[in-house]
């Protein structure tokens, strides 16, 4: 989706904001930090959103292995992650600032590495309320090694999601509207039109949402969002894949293998699809799962990491275009680790990403200056399946913070026409 036409005809409806928009939020500052998962204990996401008192589990691991000290702060925003007026006893019971003593060191790996571990809540830190919470993990200097988001609901309302084709033909076949209701559990909102504020985000990328929506009609204590072009996303197309569970033997889409300081996996030369008809093919919309059957063990500690080598055809250089891996292993960050080059000898993009063992989704985007395209390469499609969440928040009467109130969810893989 392309911000000048949201702006052009619906400006005061809705906005579709990018990650550069909100570019400082998810860092990754040290490059020995690799394989951050942070969601749910009962859930697999690519970013937590959890019931107020609920478990959330952080894991990551240090490359460099010599067990340093890791220490956690934990922050407060508003609905659209502008800082917070509140003082930290007011969203959090206990002290921040603590170190991190739940690690492991590495098992029977050709890349030794310290892996980290932290649940929240526990007995030194609890949550107060519901809403947006920045969490950052610092070295004993003192200095950031990476920050993540999450967030905490309450459940005050019922929230209904449906998926739908554009009604509009020049994205009939290209892209998906989001529709849905919000239906409080008890009184009617207060003036809903300015203390309610709701975000609609893609397979839980927080660099492709749309927020700045208006109730568009009343039903009762409903209210009814059912607009076609102010919540509209692209489609894209569905993620590349490869498995490294066990790096001794070729799996679909992985071409070579071969041991050196550590494994080395060449995967299969991929093709642009901008221009290809859609073609189903199930992933995980972007994200990894750790794992390894190489040796018996747990695999955050017994999988090792390798090289992966990427390749993507091209027969000349894209003008001014950056070509990037993109996917959850680092969190949708594009940055010089991710980066690909051209070999023109070859004619291709290539690229390079040392990771753990497991299986992950990818894709490849473009980028132009500030301006991020998802799908420029990979082609946008309205078949494709992709998840939705609609966060709803509510800034109570008296209140100095923006209350998350109301979760949904729907899969496009359910299309309404």
């Amino acid at each position: 989706m392309r911000i000048c036409d949201l702006i052009t005809y619906f400006f005061c409806f809705g906005t579709l904001l990018n990650g550069f928009s909100q570019e400082g939020m998810d860092q990754i500052k040290k490059d020995f930090i690799k394989t951050i998962q942070f969601s749910g204990l009962q859930q697999n996401n690519a970013f937590p959103l959890v019931a107020l008192n609920e478990k959330i589990l952080l894991k990551f691991d240090d490359l460099n292995g010599d067990e340093a000290d890791y220490y956690y702060k934990i922050s407060y925003y508003n609905h659209d992650w502008s800082p917070s007026t509140l003082f930290k006893n007011e969203f959090i019971d206990g002290f921040d600032n603590i170190r991190l003593d739940n690690y492991t060191t590495s098992f029977n790996t050709l890349q030794t590495y310290t892996h980290y571990q932290l649940e929240l809540p526990n007995e030194d830190i609890q949550f107060k309320i519901s809403g947006n919470y920045l969490l950052e993990v610092f070295t004993n200097a003192n200095e950031l090694a990476f920050s993540r988001r999450f967030c905490i609901y309450q459940s005050l309302s019922s929230v209904q999601v449906g998926i739908y084709r554009a009604q509009n033909m020049d994205r009939f076949n290209s892209h998906q509207s989001v529709h849905f209701a919000v239906t409080p559990y008890q009184q009617s909102f207060r003036n809903p039109d300015k203390n309610i504020k709701v975000v609609i985000i893609q397979n839980q990328q927080w660099d492709y949402i749309i927020t700045g929506l208006k109730p568009q009609y009343f039903s009762g204590k409903t209210l009814e969002y059912s607009y076609d072009i102010p919540a509209q996303f692209e489609g894209g197309n569905e993620y590349f894949y490869f498995d490294t569970k066990d790096l001794r033997v070729t799996s679909p889409n992985i071409n070579f293998i071969r041991r050196v300081d550590l494994y080395e996996s060449y995967l299969n030369v991929d093709i642009p699809r901008m221009y290809s008809q859609y073609a189903y093919a199930p992933d995980i919309n972007g994200k990894f799962e750790i794992r390894n059957i190489m040796g018996p063990g747990d695999p955050d500690t017994h999988a090792d990491y390798s090289y992966i080598n990427f390749s993507l055809a091209a027969d000349y250089q894209l003008n001014g275009e950056e070509v990037f891996i993109y996917g959850n292993f680092n969190n949708y960050l594009l940055n010089d680790f991710n980066k690909m080059y051209y070999n023109p000898s070859l004619e291709v993009f290539e690229g390079v990403l040392l990771l753990k063992q497991g299986f992950y989704n990818y894709k490849y985007v473009s980028k132009k200056g500030n301006t991020l395209m998802k799908n420029s390469l990979s082609g946008s499609h309205s078949l494709t399946e992709n998840d939705y969440l609609v966060l709803v928040y509510y800034r109570i009467l008296g209140e100095q913070y923006d209350a998350l109130i109301g979760v949904g969810n729907a899969s496009s893989f359910e299309l309404m026409n």
